[in-house]
């Protein structure tokens, strides 16, 4: 039948350039075949470039036949190995198979098992190729064995090249409106960013875009701040009208065990993952959690999609959920990772939309603090290093050697030990002193800001960047930069500036254009850098590029012959500056302060002397009882005495500091500026070695 089959070939040709819609060509197609070639179910298989994956594009069974679902039955993406697929993507033309017979090579392959149920036994498959690529394959499923001419043969085949190219048709289309799909997506999150301020109707925006393409019946984004719980900072709930309305995170007060139910999960949520079917009915039986949302709220299947990087000391993660056994797929996953910067930005703008109001406060005062940076004269700076004790004069010497060089150096030492003092001199005494020091506290801002400060941005590199900004690096070129507490760089900036410092460029965050920087940096850490780099919290070969030419700033408890001439430089300047008159200084107390500690070493000794400069009213300087608690605290053990741990030792300094500060931990005045940390760090610190805010007499 040479003409019967030309025209069916004809005709196939014709409806596959034709045809837009998938369902009603191949319809169309399965017709076709139907009215030649007797059979009762059809399967169409796409496969990856690689052959590595497959995916049910297509699958008809005709007649009455219902089959029940089984892993694999939906048009998801699947591996080939471990089924008869792998077998089948080896032969280069048509072959026929016993079902009974592939099972003994395959007795678990849930497919065939369900076909052979209702005696669906004999298989034949048509490899579909175009341009003599495999690009998936066509099974024709039927009762009775197919008798196949070698004619038939043929034209199947040739029915399998028409067939493979209608399939990668479809597919392009497929893609095309999938990108279509998530451009749409991600232009109206990008409006809803820059539109939305308000962190409930963002959410709610977002929810609403997401639910147009992935339907769920509740949206959640949780997520974990350092050292804290999981707590939701946005959750909705579709309503019958298909609006989603907040829920309050309070609903689980019923719940025994709540809170360790919702930790538990949260190892859940740091992973990507959609559960369906009987694979979410096993998490039932292993979460509290997640059987309390399918007892109470009809919950059935999850997915889940982290929002933040791996290893990341905060967390955060979208989850959505449906009442539909069914509802997610791999693919819609995939969508949803595809928007993950977006909604990671939302998160970032929630938590730091403070922090930018902060920062561009800042920048208003930049061209003053340039200004009185640049004209601050040398002999300003200078008058702050008192002291002659040995250990001062190797520090001098070694100021004095490299400040008129260009040579990296590293200042380590304790809080208030004179870090930033050295920085300066080290500028002032330096060939760029006509220029600008520019200093950046790398411990003073959130992550996600340092790299806009250091390196600046472009306008609208990110939600919140109306304008460009010029970075620390670009301000001080020709100069000098100083990076304090440069051992709080998060790992990923750490390996940005060691290009800087390597290759003497960066670019701007959003920006395309390699800037070059001549700046000479200087950086000073209170932490041990060693430790940290074999920690693994410190790049090994940035701390090589910044020590350089260390310095280290001895702790004034090291040089107790300092602590007098620094008392009377201290006092002349308060006196001076208050206009108070010149008090006496009693024996007792100053041997009280030579036997002190010094937890924030000269810093502290400033501020003391300022408090007795302000409360003192007789002939001598008062010190608000200062001198007892000096003396009660126990002195730096003599050689060969019992050392304390270094625990103890930052417990006795933080309590020395409190009760300096009466107990304050924030402000001016409080003990973190005292010790020159991060409030919210010293309040960690406490709370890890136990200390309670309020000190009282015994402690």
């Amino acid at each position: 039948m040479p003409d019967q089959d030309d025209s069916l070939l004809l005709y196939l040709n014709d409806a596959i350039a034709t045809s837009r819609d998938k369902e009603g060509l191949f319809r169309s197609v399965t017709e076709k075949l139907r009215l030649i070639f007797p059979f009762d179910a059809i399967t169409i298989i796409t496969l990856d470039a690689d052959h590595q994956y497959r995916r049910v594009f297509l699958r008809d069974y005709l007649g009455e036949i219902l089959l029940p679902d089984y892993p694999g039955s939906k048009p998801e993406r699947a591996p080939v190995a471990g089924n008869p697929i792998e077998q089948f993507i080896h032969s280069r033309h048509l072959q026929q198979y016993d079902l009974q017979e592939l099972l003994q090579d395959y007795p678990d392959h849930q497919p065939f098992n369900a076909l052979l149920s209702e005696q669906l036994r004999y298989f034949t498959v048509v490899p579909l190729r175009t341009g003599g690529r495999l690009v998936g394959l066509l099974s024709l499923v039927a009762r009775r064995r197919p008798e196949l001419s070698d004619m038939d043969a043929d034209l199947l085949e040739k029915i399998g090249s028409l067939v493979a190219v209608a399939v990668t048709n479809a597919l392009a289309f497929e893609e095309i409106a999938r990108r279509e799909q998530e451009k749409t997506m991600q232009l109206a999150l990008n409006n809803a960013l820059l539109s939305i301020k308000e962190r409930g109707e963002l959410f709610r925006a977002i929810a609403t875009e997401i639910n147009q393409v992935v339907p769920c019946d509740y949206f959640g984004v949780r997520a974990r701040e350092p050292d804290s719980p999981m707590r939701a900072i946005a959750e909705f709930s579709k309503q019958p009208d298909g609006t989603f309305a907040p829920l309050d995170e309070g609903r689980y007060g019923g719940m025994p065990d709540s809170e360790a139910a919702k930790k538990a999960v949260a190892e859940l949520f740091s992973q990507p993952g959609v559960y369906v079917g009987p694979e979410f009915e096993k998490l039932v039986e292993q979460y509290a959690m997640l059987r309390h949302i399918r007892d109470t709220r009809g919950t059935q299947s999850i997915l889940c999609a982290p929002l933040l990087e791996t290893g990341d000391e905060q967390a955060a993660a979208l989850i959505l959920a449906s009442h539909q056994p069914q509802a997610f797929t791999n693919e819609m996953l995939q969508l949803i990772l595809s928007l993950v910067p977006q909604i990671r930005l939302a998160i970032q703008n929630v938590f730091a939309f403070e922090q930018i109001d902060a920062l561009r406060a800042q920048l208003e005062r930049e061209r003053t603090y340039l200004i009185d940076e640049i004209n601050t004269s040398v002999a300003d700076r200078l008058d702050d290093f008192v002291g002659g004790s040995s250990v001062m004069q190797q520090v001098y010497t070694r100021l004095g050697q490299v400040a008129p060089t260009d040579t990296t150096v590293l200042i380590t030492g304790e809080t208030g030990t004179g870090k930033e003092l050295v920085a300066r001199a080290l500028h002032n005494l330096s060939p760029r002193r006509e220029r600008a020091l520019i200093k950046l506290n790398c411990a003073a801002l959130p992550a996600q800001l340092i790299e806009s400060e250091l390196f600046g941005h472009e306008k609208g590199a990110f939600t919140g960047a109306h304008d460009r900004r010029i970075g620390k690096f670009e301000m001080a070129d020709g100069g000098t930069i100083f990076l304090d507490e440069v051992g709080e760089l998060p790992l990923d900036l750490q390996a940005k500036l060691l290009r800087v410092l390597q290759e003497k460029e960066f670019e701007r965050i959003g920006g395309r254009r390699v800037i070059q920087t001549d700046v000479r940096v200087i950086a000073a850490t209170n932490r041990v850098l060693e430790e940290e780099v074999a920690a693994g919290h410190f790049r090994a070969d940035l701390y090589y590029r910044l020590n350089v030419f260390p310095i280290k700033l001895p702790a004034l408890r090291e040089r107790p012959e300092d602590i007098e001439p620094l008392m009377r430089h201290f006092l002349e300047r308060f006196t001076k500056r208050m206009g108070k008159p010149v008090r006496g200084l009693r024996e007792r107390d100053l041997q009280a302060l030579r036997q002190y500690g010094w937890p924030g070493n000269v810093r502290e000794l400033e501020h003391v002397l300022e408090q007795a400069v302000i409360v003192s009213q007789g002939p001598f300087l008062e010190f608000a009882g200062f001198s007892a608690a000096a003396l009660s605290t126990p002195a730096a053990p003599e050689a060969g005495g019992p050392l304390k741990s270094l625990k103890e030792q930052e417990r006795d300094h933080i309590l020395a500091a409190l009760q300096r500060t009466g107990g304050r931990v924030s402000g001016p005045n409080g003990a973190a500026a005292l010790l020159d940390i991060n409030p919210k760090t010293l309040e960690a610190r406490m709370k890890k070695l136990n200390i309670r805010r309020t000190i009282t007499a015994g402690e």
